[in-house]
């Protein structure tokens, strides 16, 4: 979806008036940005948004009354409006702010600290700025219906042992990516291979990712901390926000992951391009990697790396990511082998290491909705 070159719309929803005139400031002096409201409360939210629809709304979820989850649940989401979460990044925010992506939210970005005048930098405004400018880009109609509560799905199994564990399973997403890879994992079978993630999140935010993901998949999933090694049937997602995670093969052979400092690559923290690099380096050819939905160009290099590396490929298509940035200039670099259906790309992954769920259809002939790159 391409919008023209009227101002992006913004309703600013936060029960503190400190912070709504913050927000309202900080958007308003972005001259592609116009702040058309502000509420204190959910029930004012609604009242807003169906007289005057905006195309955006930054929301706070910890406000009296009808509450932001309810708001997003019942009125945003049925709506279609992208919608950023303001939230703090305490244990208790970080973890309503996961439920409210697979609610229908689009992003979500920690409050800024010292918002008092002359206390937040240029960098941390530009950013707000920016998100929302990029999330008014959304086509919300891509977006999954919402559930109020995911749950334990059936355990698939695999009709073959998994290969090794030096097979490994790399995935990046960014925006959207919450739903995807809850889908996607979902679908994966307690003795799939080592499985690692990038998705672009802020810090404070992956651990209660991590944890809703364990809560109902079959593999265990946990943020990654350094030195773990992998293993089959767990998934290491790595921390937002502070450092890069890569692979390095130990003097055992075994394969662990690292966190490092760096500056950030593709303007992103934890980068899919340094954890699809260094898969190739270390892991390829026995390497599955797949980029799903998200803005921007992250993973496109690291995905292009492992497939001249020798490595499966794939990229999330069009039809199914809510937004089709980094699939797109991954494919575009010729990086992947496929564009793959979204409810494909576990059954895709596991045959490319030479298994198949045995709950799912083996994509052994090519599917009718799957793209595969001209040889």
């Amino acid at each position: 979806m391409t919008r023209s070159a009227a101002p992006v719309t913004v309703l600013v929803v936060d029960d503190s008036s400190f912070f709504r005139r913050f927000l309202t400031r900080t958007l308003g002096a972005d001259p592609g940005i116009e702040v058309i409201g502000e509420a204190a409360s959910a029930e004012e939210a609604h009242e807003f948004v169906m007289a005057r629809r905006p195309d955006v709304i930054t929301l706070d979820l910890e406000m009296p009354g009808l509450g932001g989850m309810q708001f997003l649940r019942q009125t945003v989401a049925r709506l279609r409006i992208p919608t950023i979460v303001v939230s703090s990044s305490t244990q208790l925010g970080a973890r309503r702010s996961i439920e409210a992506l697979e609610a229908g939210a689009v992003d979500v970005m920690p409050k800024p600290q010292g918002v008092a005048p002359g206390m937040v930098d240029n960098i941390a405004l530009a950013t707000i700025a920016a998100r929302v400018r990029a999330v008014a880009q959304v086509d919300m109609h891509r977006m999954k219906s919402p559930v109020s509560d995911p749950a334990p799905v059936p355990s698939p199994t695999l009709a073959a042992p998994v290969l090794s564990r030096d097979w490994v399973i790399a995935l990046g997403a960014s925006t959207g990516g919450v739903q995807a890879l809850g889908s996607l994992l979902q679908a994966l079978p307690a003795n799939c291979p080592p499985v690692v993630i990038v998705q672009h999140m802020p810090a404070g935010f992956t651990e209660a990712f991590a944890r809703r993901l364990n809560a109902t998949c079959a593999i265990e999933v946990r943020e990654a901390q350094h030195g773990d090694r992998l293993s089959p049937g767990l998934a290491l997602i790595a921390p937002g926000g502070e450092r890069h995670m890569r692979l390095r093969r130990a003097a055992s052979g075994t394969l662990a992951v690292e966190l490092v400092t760096g500056d950030p690559v593709c303007f992103s923290m934890p980068s899919v391009d340094v954890l699809l690099t260094s898969a190739a380096q270390v892991a390829a050819p026995r390497l599955s990697a797949a980029v799903l939905t998200g803005m921007g160009s992250d993973g496109a290099n690291g995905l292009l790396a492992a497939r001249l590396a020798g490595a499966q490929t794939y990229v999330q298509d069009e039809a199914t990511s809510l937004v089709f940035g980094m699939p797109a200039r991954a494919w575009e670099r010729g990086a992947a082998l496929a564009q793959v259906p979204l409810d494909q790309m576990a059954a895709q992954l596991l045959a490319s290491v030479g298994t198949t769920s045995a709950t799912q259809r083996a994509p052994a002939a090519p599917a009718p909705r799957m793209t595969h790159r001209g040889v």
